[in-house]
């Protein structure tokens, strides 16, 4: 690896999701205007939309779509320009 590129101040920064208000700590050198008392000790705070907790992806619970209706619209859309070609 090549010396001299890579960050030196990590630090443990809590990083918390905004949309069930779970709350991790990781290392990381990001820039944080917040901070949070966490057992005690005081780190800086990173506000996250989504992470690993509340993604559908990794929580195995998904937001229902109509994409039955959105493939309809599309059918039907596209079926129109079909006939006018012919």
């Amino acid at each position: 690896m090549k010396s001299g590129i890579h960050p030196e101040n990590y630090r443990p920064v809590a990083f918390r999701d905004m949309s069930n208000g779970e709350t991790f700590i990781t290392r990381s050198t990001i820039n944080a205007k917040e901070t949070e008392v966490i057992d005690g000790v005081e780190y800086p705070l990173v506000k996250l939309e989504i992470s690993s907790s509340s993604h559908p992806f990794y929580t195995g619970k998904s937001k229902l779509v109509d994409t039955a209706g959105r493939v309809d619209k599309f059918m039907n859309r596209y079926a129109k320009r079909n006939e006018k070609k012919k």
